[in-house]
């Protein structure tokens, strides 16, 4: 962070991957120096106070909502945009679920799943609506977005489910794991 006047510095921020530079005060919030130095505006101004999740972004893979955070803190942190995102399951089960209407808080709400789905995969009912009571709908009912959650959700425990068994699958073709119906195998007790 190097000064190019007395009230304005320049800031390194790694966003979306990227490492980009952008002058500006230190009051300046992270929503504001997205939007306007990187043409960034899938974060959206809707309260400015941190109620309604439209600006949330993540930094360092957690939601956090832009509007509260000052750019200067953002330095040395990894932030993601809903730009940086490309074709991702939360993505499309939004539009497959048609978790959207007007779409102005889609963004905010996209990124706090993408969020969740990578943070609590195992997340439970009670999680998720915790996670969803921090971003607000004034178009939905929330239903249809709390489905595409849980399909988001169901698909990484699949996937997941489906790794182990192929990874395990592997192993036992390579023989690295212990079946108890192998020969010789400590686990059904043989020395042999």
């Amino acid at each position: 962070m190097a000064g190019t006047d007395r009230y304005t510095i320049v800031l390194e921020l790694n966003v979306n991957g990227e490492m980009r530079r952008a002058a500006a005060r230190p009051a300046d919030l992270l929503l504001d120096v997205l939007r306007d130095s990187f043409g960034l505006t899938g974060a959206k101004p809707g309260c400015l106070n941190g109620d309604c999740g439209a600006c949330t972004v993540l930094v360092d893979g957690w939601p956090m909502k832009s509007c509260l955070m000052l750019a200067v803190e953002a330095e040395g942190k990894a932030v993601t945009t809903v730009e940086g995102l490309k074709n991702t399951a939360v993505q499309r089960e939004f539009v497959d679920k048609f978790a959207f209407q007007c779409g102005y808080c889609t963004p905010g709400f996209v990124m706090n799943v993408y969020g969740l789905a990578h943070l609590r995969p195992d997340a439970d009912e009670h999680t998720v609506k915790d996670w969803l009571q921090s971003n607000i709908c004034r178009c939905t009912g929330y239903e249809e977005i709390r489905d595409a959650v849980v399909s988001v959700l169901q698909r990484r425990a699949s996937s997941a489910a489906d790794a182990a068994v192929a990874e395990d699958a592997t192993n036992a073709a390579d023989g690295a794991v212990d079946s108890p119906m192998r020969k010789g195998s400590a686990a059904n007790g043989s020395d042999t």
